[in-house]
């Protein structure tokens, strides 16, 4: 059976609508402030030509949306040939015929018109629900792109409409310490009664988990700039050899966006700011490497995909990943003490499992049991099976509709570029 004819779950037309405007509205807000030669953009693996990713979020609803609801004319002429990620290889974009940024943006708006006007003038279903929420969290997914290329740019932050100063920031000192789980049978992926499934979630199937200890709080800053200053980065006792190749190829001592000043310490670059490096944020922007050689100095792991969503699955869900009690959907605008916020949660909790930082898990990306690729976006997971490892729960700029306990984010290993840190399992 085709998975979208087994479709249950359906939003209204006006829902739907408020959902593609919203999105678009915050996706033209990461280009509004950038002048022509901002746009234009090295050529790095971690990065696409802005001017290409901003037709690429409005192709993929022309071709995954549009044309799967049987809207057959071409918005763009040679728009497979441009924006088709799958097709167009990276190190091409920079080379391909984008339209300028007038008429990118004029592109967009009519992709975003069309789209609009069929959900004013069509009955909404279970099938065209899903396309359109598919095609929302795959712009979710590219607005913190965005975010993200613009720190790796040192661009200064983007403004955001929705944003609000937030109120003063309660950071009540809570004690590090590890939260003792019982282990056993745990059932993880997704149910046909959830309202909606990526293609590497499903199915659901049970694990067996030995008992284990997580710390309640994501890894520090000040805890990691320990492992820095104890020489953690020369010695190739704490490194996998994968991870002192990537180190030995970068050079690197400490993690990419930190720099030692003779009168302030560490600084840490936020977007195009240094910052001093507060101790009490969590470490962000390390790779999986790094992570994986402090666990090894620290004498600790890192938990496992099945072991951290059962953790989560203790705690109150709903209250986790509410935007009031996580920094999550740029509410701080950057992270937060790992301890913030703790004040919503009871003493023995863990904290900030949902947003300020993904974290990495020991996890690598493979199909579940019972895995089915989806149409109509094929090329989402089944291309990236084996080599990148498993990150839960979202960071400060993650949208809250991917940051849930079951999504399953994947980056390759050697990447940090991502709002990435970690927390650790006693061995």
């Amino acid at each position: 059976m085709d998975h979208l004819d087994d479709k249950h779950f359906e939003l209204p037309a006006n829902e739907l609508c408020t959902l593609v405007e919203l999105a678009g509205k915050r996706t033209m807000e990461f280009h509004s402030d950038l002048d022509p030669e901002q746009l234009i953009v090295p050529k790095l693996e971690i990065l696409n030509p802005f001017l290409w990713e901003l037709g690429h979020v409005a192709f993929f609803y022309e071709a995954n949306l549009l044309r799967a609801t049987g809207f057959d004319k071409t918005l763009m002429p040679d728009g497979d040939r441009l924006y088709n990620s799958f097709d167009v290889l990276h190190e091409t974009r920079w080379d391909l015929p984008i339209p300028s940024i007038e008429g990118t943006r004029d592109y967009v708006k009519r992709v975003r018109d069309r789209v609009l006007e069929r959900l004013a003038t069509s009955a909404s279903n279970p099938r065209s629900t899903y396309l359109h929420l598919l095609a929302v969290r795959h712009e979710d997914m590219h607005a913190e792109a965005f975010t993200y290329m613009r720190q790796t740019l040192a661009y200064a932050a983007p403004v955001l409409s929705h944003v609000k100063p937030p109120g003063a920031l309660e950071s009540p000192a809570v004690v590090r310490a590890d939260v003792e789980f019982a282990g056993g049978v745990f059932r993880i992926g997704a149910v046909r009664a959830d309202d909606f499934i990526f293609d590497n979630e499903k199915w659901a199937h049970d694990v067996e988990l030995a008992p284990f200890r997580m710390a309640n709080m994501a890894t520090s800053a000040g805890e990691y700039a320990e492992f820095v200053e104890a020489d953690g980065y020369a010695r190739r006792e704490f490194w996998s050899d994968a991870g002192w190749a990537w180190r030995e190829s970068e050079n690197r001592m400490h993690p990419v966006y930190w720099k030692r000043d003779d009168s302030s310490g560490w600084l840490r670059r936020h977007f195009d700011r240094w910052i001093p490096l507060d101790p009490r944020q969590p470490v962000v922007h390390v790779t999986w490497h790094e992570a994986e050689a402090f666990c090894k100095w620290a004498g600790r792991r890192l938990p496992t995909e099945a072991e951290w969503e059962f953790a989560l699955a203790q705690e109150t869900e709903d209250r986790a990943a509410s935007t009031e009690h996580a920094n999550i959907d740029w509410r701080h605008g950057d992270v937060i003490e790992v301890d913030a916020l703790s004040h919503h949660s009871p003493v023995s909790a863990l904290h900030q499992m949902i947003g300020n930082v993904w974290e990495w898990t020991a996890t690598a990306f493979e199909p579940f049991p019972g895995y089915v690729v989806d149409e109509p976006y094929r090329e989402y997971s089944e291309p990236w099976f084996g080599a990148p490892k498993v990150m839960k729960g979202g960071s400060w700029a993650t949208s809250p509709r991917l940051a849930s306990r079951r999504y399953r984010n994947f980056f390759l290993p050697h990447r940090c570029d991502v709002f990435v840190g970690f927390r650790t399992c006693a061995l």
